[in-house]
């Protein structure tokens, strides 16, 4: 059995590897475009690659995919995280857990994982051809034949082949798989950051506040967890996961939009004025500047202070009513603009891609292709930052190198 592999990425190598262990006969041959193998493995978490995380109530995993969850909720059964950390562990890669279950190797280091899969790769005897983009499949008589881009192939015949070929920025970049018949769902960008050109906080830059809830007005949409000031904008976990969860909506207001911030993460208007009320008991002589609610950065206390009109030499216990609803407003209901985005880190991820209408969902095979597989990114499947799209390739390359 000759098998193919179109794309050097984590679901590549481990669509390859699976397949070769299960079917040690079959003859794979792993085609990567570029002269790069795991590329995007390699910037993974800043360079360390935050391979997959250790969260065990699989209702939460699933929450961690705005696109693909009843796709993963049957895989995960198949092939979870802790599947994904035994298998690194057992082939020599020692991993660590974070309090915020992020999976690491314990090296901190990315090569780990990429040295890994190719060695486990080589190993096994698959083939690796760099500078091999594939532009068309062509089925024909129970083969697949694939077409080559200016490889010094033309083409090549196969029994079985899994698409593993990552996100596509643009539909044209899907249109050769649109064209055997697949259903495709528009690539929109997801996990990205705010740009605010006309907001002064960017003044801020620097600055962490670790317990937000931001939201987009317009929509349901809202997210918890720590917020970043850029010199841009705003980054952190929390921006990135409202990024990933409103990647259609963003889109559909091309990036035009207002972010609403709750800096610290209460919803109950009245339990914060009567914290704010307390520390007016305690402190009536002191001024608005020099005690911060909820231990707030000095920094952005100040420049929340100036954006309610409230002179920071003010007395506590001269606030009065209307002081106090100013500050509740400030704290739970702040409102900035963003015009636009950037790419996180260049951790370019897309929601959208293969429909997953078009795919059955227990092998990853084509539902209009005899003996054609998916994984990856490629599928409209997309997870917010914390190692949930390295595990969506993971079970999707697995499950899909089963060739079942």
């Amino acid at each position: 059995m000759k098998v193919a592999i179109i794309g050097g990425g984590a679901a590549g190598f481990f669509s390859a590897i699976t397949a070769k262990e299960k079917y040690p006969e079959a003859e794979v041959v792993i085609f990567e475009k570029s002269k790069k193998l795991l590329s995007k493995v390699k910037i993974s978490g800043g360079g360390r690659c935050n391979l997959t995380n250790a969260l065990q109530s699989r209702k939460e995993f699933l929450d961690a995919y705005p696109r693909g969850k009843k796709l993963l909720k049957t895989a995960f059964k198949i092939f979870d995280n802790n599947n994904t950390m035994q298998w690194f562990e057992s082939r020599g890669v020692p991993l660590v857990i974070q309090e915020d279950n992020c999976v690491f190797p314990k090296s901190q280091n990315s090569t780990s994982i990429t040295n890994t899969l190719i060695n486990q790769a080589k190993s096994r005897e698959i083939e690796i051809k760099i500078n091999h983009g594939v532009k068309k499949i062509h089925p024909q008589n129970n083969k697949l034949q694939l077409i080559f881009i200016d490889s010094g192939i033309s083409s090549l015949y196969f029994d079985k082949v899994i698409v593993t070929t990552g996100g596509s920025p643009r539909k044209q970049g899907l249109e050769w798989l649109q064209n055997l018949g697949h259903k495709i769902k528009d690539p929109v960008p997801s996990l990205f950051t705010f740009n605010m050109p006309d907001e002064s906080i960017t003044k801020l830059m620097g600055i962490v506040i670790e317990n937000t809830l931001i939201s987009l007005p317009g929509s349901k949409l809202k997210s918890t967890g720590a917020l970043l000031v850029t010199h841009w904008g705003m980054s952190g976990p929390a921006v990135l996961k409202l990024s990933s969860l409103g990647a259609i909506f963003l889109n559909e207001e091309n990036y035009h939009f207002q972010i609403k911030i709750n800096w610290i993460n209460k919803v109950n208007n009245e339990s914060v004025k009567i914290d704010l009320n307390e520390i007016i008991n305690k402190n009536p002589k002191k001024l608005l500047s020099n005690i911060r609610p909820y231990l707030l950065p000095e920094r952005l206390w100040l420049f929340l202070l100036d954006k309610a009109k409230l002179p920071p030499n003010k007395k506590w216990s001269e606030l009065g009513k209307k002081g106090i609803n100013k500050i509740i407003n400030i704290l739970t209901n702040d409102l900035y603009k963003a015009r636009g985005k950037t790419t996180f880190r260049e951790e370019f991820v897309t929601c959208g891609g293969v429909s997953l209408e078009s795919i059955d969902m227990t092998t990853m095979q084509s539902k209009v292709v005899n003996n054609l597989y998916f994984a990856g990114e490629i599928l409209d499947i997309d997870g917010i930052t914390g190692g949930f799209n390295l595990q969506a390739a993971w079970t999707t390359g697995y499950i899909a190198g089963q060739l079942k």
